[in-house]
C-alpha cells in the first residue's frame, strides 16, 4: 500500500511539490501563471477538484506577498486605479464557482484553453488597440467579469486581464503589482466560494497547505529572475507561457 501524504500517495505528493515549485518560480518571474500551470498539470495524476483545491492556498499566499512586495501604498494605489477590474472579477467568480463540481472536466479545459489562446494570439499578431478614454472603464469591467467567470470554475482568471494590461502598455513592475492585487482579492473570494462548494474541505486543505512551502521557495527564486529581466523579454516570456499553457489545456480538453 502506498504511503499517503496529505491524502496523496508519496510519489504523487512529491510530484505535486515539484510542479508547484516550478509554478512558483514562474509566478515570481513574470507575475502570473501559477494556477495556469497547476490546473494544467496536477489533474494528470489527481482528480480535477482535488487539483483545484491544492492550488487555492498557494495562489492566495503568493499573490498577497507579491502585491505587498513594495509596500502597502503602491498596492492600495493599484487597487484604487483598477477597482472596476477587481470588482467585476469578484462578481464573475461568485457566479460560476458553484458549478465546478457539475461541469465536466474536459469542458472546463476546452473553455479555458480556447480563451487563453485567443487572447494570446491577438497579442502575438501585434494587436495593440488604442482604447478611447470613454471606453476604458467599460472594457476594464468586461475584462474582469469574463476572467472571473472562468476563474470560478477553474481557479484561473488572469489571461483576459493580462492581455488587457499588455495592450494598455502598463509598465512591467506596475503590471505585476496590479495583477497580484487582483489575483489576491480573487483568491480570497475563490477560497470562500470553494469552502462553500466543498472543494476545499478538511482533507484537501491539508494538501493545499502543504503546497505553500514549494510555492514560496519557487517564488523567491523567481523574484531574482524578474528583477534582472528587461521589459521586452518579460513580454516575450509572458506570451510564450500563455500560448503553451493554452495548447496544453486544449490537449487535455480534446484527449483527456
Amino acid at each position: 500500500m502506498d504511503t499517503l501524504v496529505a491524502g496523496l500517495p508519496l510519489w504523487a505528493f512529491l510530484l505535486a511539490s515539484a510542479v508547484t515549485l516550478g509554478a512558483g518560480f514562474v509566478k515570481g518571474a513574470i507575475g502570473f501563471a501559477m494556477p495556469l500551470i497547476l490546473i494544467a498539470v496536477l489533474p494528470s495524476f489527481m482528480p480535477a477538484p482535488v487539483a483545484l483545491a491544492a492550488l487555492i492556498l498557494p495562489v492566495l499566499a503568493t499573490n498577497a506577498h507579491q502585491a505587498l512586495r513594495h509596500g502597502w501604498a503602491p498596492a492600495l494605489a493599484a487597487g484604487k486605479t483598477f477597482w472596476r477590474l477587481i470588482a467585476a472579477t469578484v462578481v464573475g467568480i461568485l457566479i460560476t464557482a458553484p458549478f465546478v463540481l457539475v461541469l465536466p472536466q474536459q469542458v472546463m479545459f476546452l473553455l479555458l484553453g480556447a480563451a487563453v489562446l485567443f487572447f494570446t494570439g491577438l497579442q502575438i499578431s501585434g494587436w495593440a488597440p488604442d482604447i478611447p478614454r470613454r471606453w476604458r472603464h467599460p472594457i476594464e469591467a468586461l475584462t474582469g467579469f469574463v476572467g472571473g467567470l472562468y476563474g470560478g470554475i477553474s481557479g484561473v482568471w488572469g489571461p483576459p486581464t493580462i492581455v488587457y494590461l499588455l495592450a494598455a502598455k502598463v509598465e512591467k513592475t506596475e503590471m505585476v503589482r496590479v495583477m497580484s492585487v487582483l489575483f489576491a482579492i480573487g483568491a480570497v473570494v475563490l477560497t470562500v466560494a470553494h469552502l462553500r462548494s466543498g472543494v476545499l474541505n478538511a482533507e484537501t486543505a491539508k494538501l493545499s497547505a502543504a503546497m505553500l512551502v514549494p510555492a514560496g521557495i519557487g517564488m523567491w527564486l523567481g523574484y531574482k529572475a524578474h528583477d534582472s529581466m528587461d521589459p521586452v523579454r518579460f513580454k516575450r516570456w509572458t506570451l510564450l507561457l500563455l500560448a503553451l499553457s493554452a495548447l496544453n489545456l486544449l490537449r487535455k480538453g480534446f484527449f483527456g
